[in-house]
C-alpha cells in the first residue's frame, strides 16, 4: 500500500515537472518572437534619392522691374484746340509719324501775313538794289532795307515752324504706353502734362543694386537669368549691359544695369522680375538634393543606406543652385542618401526604404 502511494506521488511530480518544462518552453519561444516583432518595427521609414551628374553654378539672386530703354514724352510745341487724334494705347509707330494735330486755321494766317510782308520788302530791296549801285542810295538806307528784308525772311520761317508744329510727331519709335490728348481740348506749348508716352522695348533694361563685395565679380557681358513672375516664372536671358563706377556710401551698393533683349516684344516695361546674377558653372558636378544635408555640430551630414543601416556621412559641399547642392568630398556618386526621414535618425540606425 505504501509502495503504490510513493508510485503515485512519483508519477505526479513527474507531470508537474513536464508541464513546467513544456510551458517554460511556451514562454521561450513567445520571448523569442517577440524580440523579433520589435526589431523589425524599430526600422525607421525613410525616403532616398541617388546622387546625379549635371552642371551647376554660383549666383547672385536678387529682384528687378523690367524698364524701357527709350522711353518719351511727348508734348505740345504750339497751342490750340486739338483736332485730331491719330493713335491709341498699345499701337506702333515710327519716329515722326503723326500723333495728333491742332486746328491750323491761326497759324495758316500767319504764315500768309509774313509771306506778303516778306514779298513786299523784296520787291522794294529790287528797286533799291538797281539804284544803289549807281550809288543814288546811301548805304545807311540800303542797310536798313536789307535788315528789315532778313527780318521778314525769318518771321516766315517761323511761322512755317509754327504751323508745322501743330501735327504733334513721335519723337522715337515705339509704343503708344499712354494717350491724354482729347480730341477738343486746349493745349498750351511746352506745357507740363504730357500728350502720349512713347516707349521703345525691342530691348530692355534692369536695374540692380549689388553689395559692393561682389564688384570684383561682375564684369561686362556678363550672363543673367531673369525670371518673369507675370508669365508665369518664365526663365529670360540677360547681360550686364553697364556697371557704375561708384559704391553708394549710404546703402553699400553700386548699379548693374542689364541689357535685356526683347525682339518679339513678348516682355513689357515695369514687369517684375527675380534676377539670377551668374558668377560660375561647373560642369560634370556630383549633385544632391539640398533636404538631404544635416548641419551637426558645425559640420555637414548626409545619411547614406546600405543593407538596411543608415550611416551618418560627413560631406563638403560646393555651389548651390535651386534645389540642389554640390558635393565636393565625402561621396563617391554611388550611395543612396536619405532624403526624408533623417533628422530623428541615428548613426547606423535601421531603416526601411519606402520609395523604392
Amino acid at each position: 500500500m505504501t509502495h503504490n502511494n510513493n508510485l503515485k506521488t512519483l508519477l505526479l511530480a513527474s507531470s508537474i515537472a513536464v508541464s513546467s518544462a513544456f510551458l517554460s518552453g511556451c514562454g521561450e519561444a513567445e520571448a523569442t518572437n517577440n524580440a523579433e516583432e520589435a526589431e523589425e518595427i524599430i526600422s525607421i521609414p525613410v525616403e532616398v534619392a541617388d546622387l546625379t551628374i549635371g552642371s551647376i553654378s554660383s549666383n547672385y539672386e536678387t529682384t528687378a522691374v523690367l524698364e524701357a530703354k527709350e522711353e518719351a514724352f511727348v508734348v505740345a510745341r504750339a497751342s490750340g484746340i486739338i483736332e485730331h487724334i491719330y493713335v491709341e494705347e498699345g499701337d506702333y509707330v515710327e519716329k515722326g509719324q503723326p500723333l495728333a494735330k491742332l486746328e491750323q486755321e491761326r497759324y495758316i494766317l500767319n504764315l500768309n501775313r509774313a509771306k506778303a510782308d516778306l514779298r513786299g520788302i523784296q520787291k522794294e530791296l529790287d528797286k533799291i538794289d538797281k539804284v544803289y549801285n549807281k550809288k543814288l542810295v546811301s548805304d545807311d538806307t540800303y542797310d536798313k532795307l536789307t535788315a528789315q528784308y532778313e527780318s521778314a525772311k525769318a518771321t516766315l520761317e517761323l511761322a512755317e515752324l509754327d504751323l508745322a508744329e501743330t501735327t504733334i510727331r513721335a519723337p522715337i519709335s515705339g509704343y503708344i504706353a499712354e494717350r491724354n490728348a482729347k480730341v477738343g481740348n486746349l493745349t498750351e506749348s511746352f506745357q507740363r502734362e504730357r500728350m502720349f508716352q512713347i516707349v521703345q522695348q525691342r530691348q530692355l533694361y534692369g536695374i540692380v543694386h549689388l553689395p559692393e563685395k561682389e564688384l570684383a565679380r561682375v564684369h561686362k557681358d556678363q550672363k543673367a537669368s531673369l525670371s518673369i513672375t507675370a508669365l508665369g516664372d518664365q526663365n529670360i536671358d540677360a547681360y550686364v549691359e553697364r556697371i557704375s563706377p561708384v559704391i553708394d556710401a549710404e546703402t553699400g551698393t553700386f548699379k548693374v544695369t542689364l541689357r535685356v533683349p526683347n525682339e518679339d516684344n513678348h516682355l513689357k516695361a515695369g514687369m517684375f522680375s527675380k534676377v539670377k546674377l551668374n558668377y560660375d558653372t561647373h560642369q560634370n558636378a556630383t549633385l544632391l538634393p539640398r533636404k538631404a544635408l544635416l548641419h551637426i555640430d558645425d559640420q555637414i551630414n548626409v545619411f547614406v543606406v546600405k543593407d538596411g543601416i543608415a550611416s551618418k556621412t560627413a560631406v563638403k559641399i560646393g555651389y548651390q543652385e535651386g534645389q540642389f547642392v554640390e558635393i565636393t568630398e565625402g561621396l563617391d556618386g554611388s550611395e543612396k542618401v536619405v532624403i526624408t526621414g533623417h533628422h530623428n535618425l541615428k548613426d547606423q540606425a535601421n531603416v526601411e526604404i519606402v520609395n523604392g
